[in-house]
């Protein structure tokens, strides 16, 4: 389990890479609306804001769909998803499958989020 409060998703599965590879859907991702638009306004990729009061959970395969009930018993976890999963293939990286099944990788933030200018 992990806040991922100081990087955002991307950093935090970055961090969580090490030796396997990580494979994320980024329409599973439950991002709001208003974060969306307020992003793309400000030239920030969501996944690597802050997230504070969040919680990303890896959990074995098979207790997956249990976890997932347990967090969305929750109000606070109403909205919890299952993004992804750890594979052996791109050891070392987070690659994201966009909603067209192109996948790309995921990078750790270097330095601080700065707003697209052009």
């Amino acid at each position: 389990m992990r806040d991922p409060t100081r990087g955002g998703l991307a950093t935090t599965l970055n961090e969580w890479a090490g030796r396997v590879g990580i494979e994320i859907e980024e329409t599973a991702i439950p991002i709001r609306e208003e974060v969306r638009a307020v992003c793309e306004l400000l030239g920030l990729d969501p996944l690597y804001a802050a997230n504070e009061g969040k919680v990303i959970v890896a959990v074995a395969p098979q207790a997956a769909e249990r976890a997932l009930a347990a967090l969305r018993a929750h109000p606070l976890g109403e909205r919890a998803a299952l993004i992804g999963r750890v594979t052996a293939e791109h050891a070392g990286r987070v690659v994201l499958r966009t909603p067209f099944g192109a996948r790309r990788v995921i990078e750790m933030l270097a330095g601080a989020q700065l707003p697209r200018i052009c």
